[in-house]
């Protein structure tokens, strides 16, 4: 039987911690699930959080403060699935989602999905939301145009949390990033290679800074400088 590994960096999220692991656990699919947190030294009560509630998932703790490319990397090397996911651990990103990333992967159709929250319908709904940063809308569709143009690819998110993927597809790309140019990284890396992208439509539950979203307009000039190197370097 096949497993999924759901890898989950986590960095300062005492309020969301909980309820996302909890819908992980709920969510219905069709091959086993493997959890696997990995707490890049938060500084509130996540880390206490996480040491006293008994669950069956792998816990893993850094030292130092890395990054989330860092975390991911370090979640891989504990991972045992036959497929990997990545999921954020606030609640911007819905597990009920999981079955239909998975299902091109278990049919066979392709090696890479990513879930795209600017396909479908639930799109107009969450970006009409008044608490919406209208600038990471942007940053995010202007990342996956430059995606299409340097890489003649037609991808409409980029950026997703939500990467699925073969476990031997990451076998085969290596991965150096530290913090969130995880993202660029692997899509370059993933096209370089050949592989095909399928997304599909996910829902998506923006918040704001206040709510402790992390990602700023410095990490999209860094996103956007990946994506030049991945495209002209070997």
């Amino acid at each position: 039987m096949e497993r999924i590994s759901i890898i989950i960096p986590v960095y300062n999220e005492e309020k969301t911690i909980l309820k996302i692991l909890e819908k992980i656990e709920k969510v219905n699919i069709p091959i086993e699930k493997e959890i696997i947190v990995i707490d890049d030294f938060s500084d509130d009560g996540t880390k206490n959080i996480l040491n006293k509630k008994e669950r069956d998932i792998k816990l893993v703790f850094h030292e130092k403060n890395l990054g989330k490319g860092a975390a991911v990397r370090t979640g891989l090397k504990h991972a045992t699935g036959d497929i990997i996911l990545i999921q954020d651990a606030d609640l911007e990103y819905d597990p009920n989602d999981y079955s239909k990333l998975l299902e091109p992967i278990i049919n066979n159709e392709t090696k890479v999905v990513y879930g795209s929250r600017f396909l479908g319908e639930n799109y107009e709904k969450w970006s009409s939301q008044k608490n919406i940063i209208r600038s990471h809308l942007f940053g995010n569709k202007f990342l996956s145009f430059m995606t299409q143009i340097l890489y003649s690819r037609k991808i409409t998110d980029m950026e997703t949390c939500y990467k699925v993927l073969s476990k031997d597809v990451l076998a085969n790309i290596n991965l150096e990033a530290r913090g969130f140019e995880l993202e660029p990284e692997i899509t370059a890396k993933i096209i370089n290679k050949g592989y095909d992208i399928v997304e599909v439509p996910i829902n998506f539950n923006p918040r704001s800074f206040e709510e402790g979203k992390k990602i700023n307009w410095k990490d999209g000039i860094k996103a956007l400088y990946y994506l030049v190197k991945f495209r002209f370097s070997k």
